[in-house]
């Protein structure tokens, strides 16, 4: 597994394994406290708005076997707590950003919040973010904030090192984007411990387990690209606050647009 042990340490070493592998795991971007406190942050939230929605894919059901699952989310955390709009510029963040793309320039392209409850954790069969909004370089990237410890048990992310090297893949969109024949072996759990932070570009293939442990699992998403890389489709633009400068600036003018 690619690990970071600081965030300050080589990038461009950081930058050839992410290049290489599709991925690198930075451990300890936050402090325990800190992912802690977002955490707290993330359950008020949910509770909070109470919307009752879930996210959880039609196609989620072969991997979870046929059994009930369940998940929590919110889309654009930033607009509702100052905290997670500090986290989208804090330099530990946008400094890693920056090495991935390869570029000093970093935008937002959208967040997501996801909650796994105990026990019954909704996960995600293996797909890419790709199909999902596609663009023209692939200079887009994910980067997954755990605001709680992540063991295989609750469901952590799981990644094929390498896979990104063969560029787009052809979905089954039934039950949403998935690649329902990828093999599983090929997939290698991540587990994280509160304060990692995931970084993976959108054609790494990835998926995630059910959370059967008795705690549940708190991740942020924050989905973003190089702002010079135009997007092929209108997909996704519903997403408050997309096309906000991270780092650096827009070379093109195009801020705000799809």
């Amino acid at each position: 597994m690619t690990t970071l042990e600081t965030p300050r340490a080589d990038f461009d070493a950081l930058a050839d394994s992410y290049d290489e592998q599709g991925y690198v795991l930075v451990k300890g971007l936050l402090s325990r406290e800190e992912a802690a406190d977002l955490r707290t942050r993330s359950h008020e939230l949910i509770a909070s708005l109470d919307r009752g929605d879930d996210p959880t894919w039609d196609a989620a059901a072969g991997v979870a076997m046929g059994r009930a699952t369940s998940l929590q989310h919110l889309h654009d955390a930033q607009f509702h707590d100052a905290a997670f709009t500090r986290l989208l510029t804090d330099p530990r963040f946008t400094d890693v950003a920056a090495a991935v793309l390869r570029t000093p320039d970093v935008q937002l392209h959208h967040t997501k919040m996801f909650i796994k409850p105990p026990e019954n954790g909704s996960p995600f069969p293996p797909h890419q973010d790709h199909p999902f909004f596609p663009h023209t370089h692939h200079r887009v990237a994910a980067a997954i904030f755990h605001f709680d410890d992540a063991p295989d048990l609750k469901g952590c992310v799981r990644i094929a090192p390498g896979s990104h090297k063969a560029g787009p893949r052809e979905h089954d969109p039934e039950g949403s984007y998935h690649l329902p024949d990828f093999p599983t072996d090929q997939l290698v759990p991540m587990e994280a411990e509160a304060g990692d932070v995931l970084f993976f570009t959108y054609l790494t293939v990835h998926s995630s387990g059910v959370n059967e442990s008795d705690e549940a699992r708190t991740t942020w998403l924050v989905q973003f690209r190089d702002p010079a890389d135009p997007p092929l489709t209108d997909q996704h633009t519903h997403s408050l606050g997309q096309g906000l400068i991270l780092a650096g600036s827009d070379p093109t003018g195009r801020a705000g647009q799809a």
